[in-house]
């Protein structure tokens, strides 16, 4: 009997994602997933599988950790999909990434879905120890007060220059909620955006020796 389609790319992807720092790891996947089901409950007649793959896939060629798409292509060539669910797959990934705040326009329900799912993982929480957990493997600095947050940049500006982790919070982060697409993604962002500026508030205080 063959695996399904889900299982096996799935089982594909893992071995990728344990080399990426913890920021994107394999946990993150399977939080998006978690995420994207959640919100997806909420809809009828969403392509549950189409959107678990493309969930398991968004990271595998992602610019910040990849030169190229050869995962992408290699493991979508070992799945075999339908032409139109490839392209939907493809569709999705792209209109996941946040390109700077230069994102394509989501065509789908199930890419809507999956857009707003990524972006509640870099909320919240688990967005703050995801943020710290990146700029430290990249070496970045916590914070660096000469630095100004870019309200505006193109795609290569916003990969091309390495900020502080709590100029990124104000360039990006704190910008998700109000482009979230559905209003279950709405809904949820909205306590995580707030613990975030509680999160910058308390950090400020600690570094002005207020506390």
């Amino acid at each position: 009997m063959r695996m399904p389609k889900r299982q096996q790319c799935k089982a594909l992807v893992e071995a990728i994602y344990i080399q990426f720092d913890a920021s994107h790891d394999f946990e993150h996947v399977l939080r998006v997933e978690q995420n994207a089901l959640a919100i997806a409950a909420s809809y009828e007649d969403v392509d549950i599988e189409t959107l678990q793959l493309a969930v398991y896939l968004h990271d595998v060629s992602d610019k910040k950790y990849a030169a190229d798409t050869a995962a992408l292509e290699q493991i979508l060539k070992t799945l075999q999909l339908p032409v139109m669910q490839e392209q939907h797959v493809r569709h999705i990934i792209e209109a996941i990434s946040f390109r700077g705040g230069n994102e394509i326009e989501t065509q789908t329900l199930e890419a809507q879905i999956a857009r707003d799912a990524d972006r509640l993982d870099a909320l919240g929480a688990i967005g703050i120890a995801r943020a710290f957990a990146f700029g430290g493997a990249k070496g970045r600095k916590l914070y660096d007060d000469a630095e100004a947050a870019r309200t505006e940049m193109t795609e290569d500006a916003y990969y091309g220059k390495p900020t502080a982790t709590v100029t990124h919070f104000y360039e990006k982060l704190l910008t998700l909620q109000q482009h979230m697409c559905t209003e279950k993604g709405r809904a949820l962002a909205k306590e995580r955006h707030a613990f975030m500026k509680q999160f910058l508030t308390q950090l400020a205080k600690e570094r002005e020796g207020l506390l």
